[in-house]
């Protein structure tokens, strides 16, 4: 399905990307294809006005490939702003890359440090959602 054909279907829909670049965003698409993640956060100070859109709970939204051709549609069902230093292992084993908080913890600062600053007490959107649509199954 078109990215085109599915904004008409889901009006409301934002799109992203996960990650910060190609091999990382298909590793994390592919993590919430098999159910291992149904989380994922972000830094606060990248939802602006010419940023991210701030995720909104009941609304779908369009996980794109690196290419910007659409993979998945996911609905939003919990918001939480926290602080990095505050995630909780709960969270960090929903997103799905890691088996423990250390390790969520390492791969976050790497990201977070590759991606405009790391700090412990740094404000993370942390969200929950689930799958609706897998654009790429229906092909």
């Amino acid at each position: 399905m078109k990215l085109e054909d599915l904004k008409k279907k889901y009006p409301e829909a934002a799109t992203f990307k996960f990650g910060d670049g190609a091999p990382l965003c298909a590793l994390l698409i592919r993590l919430v294809r098999e159910g291992k993640k149904t989380a994922t956060c972000g830094a606060l100070h990248d939802f602006t006005d010419d940023g991210d859109e701030m995720p909104v709970v009941g609304r779908c939204d369009i996980a794109l490939n690196w290419d910007g051709t659409p993979e998945l549609v996911l609905r939003t069902v919990a918001v939480e702003i926290k602080r990095y230093c505050d995630v909780d292992e709960e969270f960090a084993l929903l997103e799905g890359e890691n088996d423990s908080l250390e390790g969520w913890r390492s791969d976050h600062r790497d990201f977070f440090e590759r991606n405009g600053g790391f700090d412990e007490e740094m404000l993370l959107v942390c969200e929950r959602f689930e799958v609706v649509e897998d654009v790429k199954a229906g092909q």
